[in-house]
């Protein structure tokens, strides 16, 4: 949302305040009023206008004098998850982000927005793709298609709307297309690209990137097409206390013949068409972020070869069930069955 759209001076009446509300139009029947220097000083609704009118009964009145002085914000010491919850359990629709001089710099929706989650989110994006080919000749795998746009900008606009807002994506094979795609920001973040030198496998460019603010990191393929709820996520994995957690999705495999149970030569009995039921990697990851340092430097690095060595060591390393879809696009009959997934969305 355009925050120019929804501030108006104090210095106007409460008939421009009307119209100011009016060209908003939509749900929105609230403007923040602010002074000379842009600092808001409080907010004003088309209910408080019609208060006002009953009692003083003048279009003509200054609307400082009705505003409301307490009004709700966010800002760098309070942009968080229980705040979120807070705004949003009181009814609250659009929360201005205040910087230190009380200027506004962005607007939350809180209809549009799932989350506050205190993340830095990474995703890998160096691949060929070569299993996809010829689709991936001139196209980077992560650019191609599934319905009207690209694979891993589902991936983005799903971190942004849980509140995930510095977002920095690996690149090698064609990596200039897709740092063009992100040229422009989206919905105010600016998404970084970040060149690795030689291909370092499903990790290890993650050395390269610079710029995290957060104690927790994010890692994902770039390639999965997936409704992953990263809020449940990240409360599984502060509440277990984890030092690594990884996306798991549920996989059975059925045997389908009778399986003969043994000890040694000897049948002790049989299973008919017996299911296993297993847990798949995902390719989506939670770390704190101190751990980063145990990722050797410029050499290819898988995340397996990062949890083998966790788990080795004795880290905390948890399963976190998946339970939404989830699809690795790594060959055609995989990109297909997105292709008509998405569809039906």
């Amino acid at each position: 949302m355009n925050f120019k759209d929804i501030v108006i001076s104090y210095h106007c009446t409460l008939r421009e305040t009307l119209v100011q509300l009016d060209k908003a139009g939509g749900s929105n029947q609230t403007l923040f009023v602010i002074n000379d220097q842009e600092q808001v000083i409080g907010s004003i609704t088309d209910g408080d206008i019609r208060r006002a009118l009953i009692k003083r009964g003048n279009l003509d009145e200054h609307l400082d004098q009705f505003c409301h002085r307490e009004f709700r914000f966010f800002n760098a010491k309070n942009l968080s998850l229980s705040t979120l919850k807070e705004f949003k359990a009181k009814g609250l629709e659009i929360i201005p982000y205040l910087n230190e001089e009380g200027r506004i710099v962005r607007i939350y929706k809180l209809s549009e927005i799932k989350s506050l989650l205190p993340l830095d989110a990474v995703l890998m994006a160096g691949g060929k793709g070569e299993r996809l080919r010829p689709l991936t000749e001139k196209t980077p795998k992560p650019l191609l298609k599934v319905g009207d746009k690209s694979i891993i900008d589902y991936n983005i606009d799903n971190l942004i709307q849980f509140g995930v807002e510095n977002i920095s994506v690996t690149v090698n094979y064609l990596g200039e297309q897709i740092e063009k795609h992100f040229e422009a920001s989206r919905e105010g973040i600016k998404i970084r690209c970040v060149r690795e030198p030689q291909y370092l496998g499903t990790i290890g460019s993650i050395k390269f990137v610079d710029n995290f603010r957060n104690d927790t990191v994010l890692l994902m393929n770039s390639d999965l097409f997936t409704n992953i709820n990263f809020e449940d996520f990240y409360l599984h994995f502060k509440e277990n206390n984890a030092d690594m957690s990884i996306a798991a999705i549920p996989y059975s495999v059925t045997v389908p013949y009778g399986i003969f149970e043994l000890e040694e030569r000897e049948i002790k009995g049989i299973k008919e068409k017996p299911t296993y039921n297993y847990y798949a990697n995902s390719g989506i990851y939670l770390i704190k972020r101190e751990l980063l340092d145990l990722i050797p430097d410029g050499i290819f690095y898988n995340a397996t070869d990062f949890i083998e060595k966790l788990v080795k060591e004795n880290y905390h390393v948890v399963r976190f069930p998946l339970m939404g879809y989830w699809i690795d696009i790594g060959k055609h009959e995989d990109y297909k069955r997105a292709q008509e997934f998405v569809k039906h969305l």
